[in-house]
């Protein structure tokens, strides 16, 4: 499945220009972070969500690298990059050995299915 995104060739030079710099040191440091451990938590402060998904693994007995970027109040741009980046919505983002895999709940439902383990291999 490929998700739609607007044809490069219709975006006008100038803008186009701007898209590709847009925080891409921190898109780097999410994907060295990522390349470098086989499980990956980028999360943000003030919500639950990244929180519940690193109680899961330390339950779970699986180590992690955690990235956590501002909150609700404070850097909401540079999240935004992650977003465009990744076309994952939300936070957190979880990624296994390369791999994003969804948020809190989709981590769950991998270890209930048994599915996370055979991806951490």
């Amino acid at each position: 499945m490929t998700r739609p995104l607007l044809d490069q060739a219709r975006i006008h030079p100038a803008a186009l220009a701007q898209i590709s710099t847009y925080h891409t040191h921190l898109i780097a440091e999410v994907e060295a972070a990522v390349a470098a451990n086989k499980v990956v938590v980028v999360g943000m402060g003030l919500n639950p969500f990244p929180a519940k998904a690193r109680k899961i693994l330390e339950r779970n007995g699986t180590p992690y690298t955690y990235l956590s970027y501002g909150n609700y109040f404070s850097s909401w741009r540079p999240r935004l990059a992650l977003k465009l980046w990744s076309g994952w919505s939300t936070f957190p983002m979880i990624f296994v050995n390369g791999t994003l895999i969804g948020g809190a709940t989709d981590l769950q439902k991998l270890i209930d299915s048994g599915e996370f383990a055979r991806l951490l291999g």
